[in-house]
């Protein structure tokens, strides 16, 4: 990776009912950095105690959210901000109501790096979770499964609801001794709760960086002897079948990899869909029952949902 790269760091002001379709255009943009922010979640955060151990000051709620993207400053930078134009205008022909303002300032490899820190505090999932960035402290209680996170330059903090959908039905179903693999590990994060609650897991990523960041993560919380990291084109990179198979993507990724899920999922396995905006679920959950699969359950979170599914008795192998 070049490190002299600079970044193109786009920033999307919207009514806050438009945050997930603006991630939704960011993330299949192919950007390896999204992140939100958001005054109402920050605040209902605040409200419910996940954060209460911070000090955050007046949050603003004015009714809209902030949402960032980070492009390489390459021959592809014109392309693709003409495509999020493009993507930005029809969705104000949809929702005329909405607004949409855009702003983009170039980083550095450091500063880009830097640049979403001041939103992302530990947060507790699930029942036992609890997740902390490594620069900041936070109390523990007994019986917290403490998950350190060092999210560097992949998407993943573990605060996106798509991520804790992931980890709360994660720590539900997870059994000691299970293999997970995990498909578009991202940081790790998903793969690093699977292993801190008794899984052997296989994580695998296209992007470079995210592999060097989830592997740092791993060893970082001690669970290099039970996640292997491996770079590679997600399901291909893979052998033998797993008990549950994650992945936390985009919807249209999710359902390119239901052809090869037949090779990676164990006949009595469960695979989790998450990533997936609510306008496009009902595809999703179509090509899953069409594949073979049967929804076992259904979560949704701000606008984000998750497909727990298994095969149906008539699957067609």
């Amino acid at each position: 990776m070049n490190e002299s790269m600079n970044w193109h760091e786009v920033a999307v002001t919207v009514s806050a009912e438009g945050e997930e379709a603006v991630a939704d255009l960011f993330y299949k943009l192919g950007c390896p950095g999204v992140s939100v922010e958001d005054p109402e979640l920050l605040q209902s955060y605040i409200e419910s105690g996940s954060w209460d151990y911070h000090t955050f000051g007046e949050v603003a709620l004015t009714g809209t959210s902030v949402v960032k993207g980070y492009v390489p400053e390459d021959e592809d930078l014109s392309a693709k901000l003409a495509e999020l134009d493009q993507g930005l205008r029809l969705l104000l022909e949809l929702f005329p109501s909405w607004v949409v303002q855009v702003k983009g300032i170039t980083l550095t490899e450091e500063d880009w790096a830097t640049a979403w820190k001041a939103y992302y505090k530990p947060v507790r999932v699930g029942e036992h979770l609890l997740i902390k960035p490594t620069w900041e402290d936070a109390p523990v209680k007994a019986g917290d499964i403490v998950l350190e996170l060092d999210p560097g330059m992949a998407f993943g903090t573990g605060t996106h609801p798509t991520t804790t959908l992931c980890l709360e039905m994660l720590e539900k179903i997870v059994q000691s001794g299970m293999k997970v693999f995990d498909l578009g590990t991202g940081s790790g994060i998903l793969a690093i709760a699977a292993a801190r609650l008794g899984a052997r897991v296989e994580a695998v990523d296209l992007d470079k960086v995210a592999v060097e960041v989830a592997r740092e993560n791993v060893a970082l919380n001690g669970v290099r002897e039970s996640v292997a990291v491996v770079h590679g084109n997600l399901g291909q990179v893979l052998t033998g079948q797993a008990d549950i198979v994650v992945a936390n993507i985009i919807a249209d990724v999710i359902i390119r990899l239901l052809p090869e899920l037949k090779k990676l999922l164990a006949a009595g396995g469960e695979f989790l869909a998450s990533g997936i905006i609510d306008v496009r679920a009902d595809e999703v959950e179509a090509e899953l029952q069409a594949s073979g699969l049967e929804i076992v359950e259904r979560t949704e979170d701000s606008g984000w949902i998750l497909y727990r599914a298994r095969w149906a008795e008539d699957a067609p192998f």
